[in-house]
C-alpha cells in the first residue's frame, strides 16, 4: 500500500494508526493508495482500492448481497430451492 502525506508532516505512529482505521472501516477491500491529507487541526482521508474479481450477487427482497450465508434461514431456502435457468435456455427460447 502506498501512503501519501499531504500538506505537513505525520509521525509514523499516527500513519499507522490511520492505517489501522482504515483497514477495519474497509474490511474485505484491498486498498492501492491512501491519502492523508493534512488540513489544519483535521485529517482528510482518501482512499483507493484495487480492482477485485467479480463475484457472485444475488437478489432477495430488493436487496443485493455478495454471499448467500448473509441472508436469513427463509431466504437460504427459497435460493436453494429456486429453479435455475441456463443461459442457452433463454437463448433458445428468442430463436
Amino acid at each position: 500500500m502506498k501512503i501519501n502525506v499531504i500538506g505537513g508532516e505525520m509521525c509514523t505512529r499516527e500513519i499507522d494508526e490511520y492505517i489501522d482505521y482504515v483497514a477495519k472501516k474497509y474490511t474485505g477491500r484491498q486498498i492501492s493508495r491512501l491519502d492523508l491529507i493534512i488540513n489544519g487541526e483535521f485529517i482528510d482521508i482518501k482512499v483507493y482500492f484495487k480492482d477485485m474479481d467479480f463475484q457472485r450477487t444475488y437478489r432477495s427482497a430488493d436487496y443485493l448481497v455478495n454471499d448467500i450465508n448473509k441472508l436469513n434461514d427463509a431466504k437460504q431456502c427459497e435460493f436453494a430451492d429456486k429453479q435455475r435457468h441456463s443461459a442457452e435456455e433463454k437463448i433458445n427460447e428468442f430463436n
